[in-house]
């Protein structure tokens, strides 16, 4: 009976043994392998598949509005942020209007909706900018830094909006 259970512990140590050296070996070269992909994905990008940097405006102020095209609030503020991009073009702002979806939907919206907006393509997550529920804006001011957000759909193109925004430092 004690030889059983020898042979049987012997045998059982020797198939987890090498079971756990193949998950080493796996586990050490994935996380090269994904830091190596996600160094080459942006965070943002046009719809032709270029790359965007929050960087890139540095020196203006950036309207950052998360939005899908299935959220009914995003889109019923979007008229409002349009006009709104009119009024604050002479106030140094750039519009972004960044989605999740794919760069084939936001392309079919814009086309439908007709929005003069310039739509990126957000290829991270929700969760890494503290966002549950969509819409959410960022402000940026001209150094770069996150200044405002606003959570939920918003009547943009009201005068203590806009005086709120062209008071942004």
């Amino acid at each position: 009976m004690q030889l059983r259970t020898l042979i049987f512990l012997a045998v059982s140590f020797t198939f987890f043994s090498c079971k756990e050296a193949t998950k080493e070996t796996n586990s050490a070269s994935e996380p090269i392998q994904l830091e190596a992909e996600e160094a080459t994905i942006p965070v943002y990008e046009d719809l032709e598949g270029n790359a965007v940097a929050l960087s890139d405006y540095r020196g203006k102020r950036i309207l950052l509005n998360y939005w899908a095209t299935w959220c009914r609030p995003c889109i019923e503020e979007m008229p409002d942020l349009l006009k709104l991009q009119t009024v604050l073009e002479q106030e140094n702002y750039v519009f972004l209007f960044a989605s999740d979806q794919s760069v084939k939907k936001i392309q079919a919206f814009k086309t439908a909706r007709g929005f003069d907006f310039k739509f990126i393509k957000y290829n991270g997550t929700y969760p890494e900018q503290q966002i549950s529920a969509l819409p959410v804006t960022l402000i940026y001011n001209e150094a770069g830094e996150q200044v405002s957000r606003f959570d939920g759909g918003m009547s943009w193109d009201t005068p203590e909006m806009i005086e709120q925004l062209k008071n942004i430092q």
